[in-house]
């Protein structure tokens, strides 16, 4: 048993390592200039961070994070796609203070990190993620 969970363990932790690996030519929206100065205190904002180099996993959680983002809330929820390898990206990434690879949901001082859920669920049970993904946009909404 103890065996099967160091296997567990260590194929989880090699699964992460790919995601810089591929290189995927996709331009990300120029959203990091004005996201910076345009946190709203008012207003629910979702962040997806990103590099220029992402495996299928990191794409996943981009494309179903946005898709249910707009399809759910549409006009009340943005949601920004920001390249941390782009000199423009770095304000927003210090203002809320992104190391890396990350999706956030943000209202005002209020931050709420998905990544993990994401890199879990996006691609194996995106179903899931939308779900997590509601829950916690609408508990910022009230």
């Amino acid at each position: 048993m103890k065996t099967i969970s160091i296997w567990i363990t260590l194929i989880l932790a090699l699964s992460v390592i790919p995601c810089g690996a591929q290189n995927v030519n996709k331009k990300s929206v120029p959203a990091a200039k004005t996201a910076a100065s345009a946190i709203s205190a008012e207003k629910v904002e979702a962040y997806y961070f990103h590099l220029t180099s992402r495996c299928p996993t990191c794409l996943a959680v981009e494309s179903v994070a946005k898709r249910t983002i707009e399809s759910l809330y549409a006009g009340k929820v943005s949601f920004k796609s920001i390249n941390l390898d782009d000199a423009s990206s770095k304000s927003i990434a210090e203002k809320l203070k992104v190391p890396g690879q990350a999706l956030l949901i943000v209202k005002g001082g209020k931050q709420l990190n998905l990544t993990n859920e994401g890199f879990m669920y996006a691609k194996k049970d995106p179903e899931k993620f939308k779900s997590i993904i509601k829950e916690k946009v609408d508990a910022l909404l009230l």
